[in-house]
């Protein structure tokens, strides 16, 4: 018992009473003036008291027997092992899982030209809002190799089937297709802010790709070499 309820105590005892037994009002009022006692404040964090714990043995590890150091060593891999888990668990591998949901770029009710898009995406860049310009040029970019035929219109593709798609038609730009890609789904459904410089190049790579002409698809061979209509 704590200094506080002891001096509670001590006039009945020394008179020789027999203490009674408190009513809630008198309970509540012992028990608040017991809880105020700095001893239940004064108790150290479990971080604290590992920090504490570690320093003690590095202090022992100074000279120390070799079981010591083993100890150390020990504690130290271990407390590498949580650090590099923790890291997994809350980092790139969750934001994989993230983006391994990623939605579509276009959704089937999302009727706007490329010119709507990209008219979008430079009134979202003009106040700065460089996510949904990001967002809406990528969406214009698509949108654009649709009319083009350079993709078939297909509402619910994802950035990677979009870009993975354009890039056998467009394979110069395929490496950057793939880029835009992972950008749209970083800023879209990851967590990744975007600036003007990666609207810039999104607005650069829409340029490009509407000044190149697209291969014809590969036709599949025959059993004897010769190409098959598909």
């Amino acid at each position: 018992m704590t200094s506080a309820a002891t001096a509670a105590l001590r006039p009945l005892a020394l008179r020789g009473e027999v203490p009674v037994v408190p009513d809630a009002d008198q309970a509540r009022g012992w028990l608040e003036r017991e809880l105020a006692d700095p001893v239940y404040h004064q108790q150290p964090s479990i971080l604290s008291r590992l920090l504490e714990w570690l320093r003690d043995l590095f202090a022992r590890a100074d000279g120390a027997a070799l079981g010591d150091v083993g100890t150390l060593l020990v504690v130290v891999g271990v407390l590498a092992v949580v650090v590099v888990v923790t890291f997994l668990v809350t980092g790139p591998v969750r934001r994989s899982r993230r983006l391994a949901r990623a939605g579509s770029v276009l959704d089937a009710d999302d009727r706007r030209s490329a010119a709507e898009l990209r008219a979008a995406a430079d009134a979202a860049a003009a106040r700065g809002d460089w996510a949904a310009a990001v967002a809406d040029r990528f969406r214009a970019l698509v949108r654009s190799l649709e009319d083009r035929t350079v993709l078939d219109e297909r509402p619910g593709r994802t950035a990677h089937e979009a870009v993975e798609a354009a890039g056998l038609r467009l394979p110069a730009h395929a490496r950057d297709l793939r880029s835009a890609g992972r950008l749209f789904d970083d800023v879209v459904y990851g967590d990744v802010v975007p600036g003007a410089a990666d609207d810039a190049a999104l607005r650069e790579l829409d340029a490009r790709l509407a000044a190149t002409r697209p291969t014809v698809p590969a036709v599949p061979a025959g059993p004897a070499g010769i190409g098959v209509a598909p």
